[in-house]
């Protein structure tokens, strides 16, 4: 009987696959540049972080290849996969990833979209990605937690 975790109330969509596949350092929040169709979709709850990823150019953050499907009674043509402007401290935060990800490895990653005060706000992570090697042992110390667990459970209904 597998049981999903529950999202909390206020997170929209997760990039669990970010802590798979990149060693993930400093996380930043930031809020994202949304028209009101988007909005309204994600509500819904029809929102994917999965395959996204942040492009810094011009001294701009932009979200790419977030996936918000448009409402089914839309009047006109909406691209799902727009590109979307991150709204950032241009002094503090962005100058920091700007520095970091000018490092050979070094990238930046959505992990998660959530709300917080009625908006939508988006967190990056630095990241460095993860070779074979690490993502296997990754699995190990996930498989041997569940292992661990599974026999506390056993011993203590004993």
């Amino acid at each position: 009987m597998n049981k999903k975790k529950k999202k909390s109330e206020n997170t929209i969509a997760e990039n669990r696959r970010a802590r798979f596949n990149f060693e993930l350092t400093n996380k930043f929040e930031a809020g994202v540049s949304l028209e009101g169709w988007e909005v309204r979709s994600i509500r819904l709850g029809k929102a994917q972080i999965a395959e996204a990823y942040v492009l810094l150019k011009d001294k701009e953050a932009w979200l790419i290849g977030c996936h918000i499907n448009p409402l089914a009674n839309s009047n006109k043509e909406n691209d799902p996969a727009r590109s979307r402007k991150l709204l950032l401290n241009k002094k503090g935060n962005l100058g920091e990833i700007f520095k970091s990800t000018q490092q050979k490895g070094q990238t930046c990653v959505p992990t998660k979209l959530f709300w917080k005060n009625n908006l939508v706000k988006c967190e990056i992570a630095l990241a460095t990605g993860k070779q074979g090697k690490d993502k296997r042992q990754t699995i190990k110390a996930r498989d041997w937690d569940r292992q661990k667990a599974r026999e506390l459970r056993t011993r203590n209904k004993k």
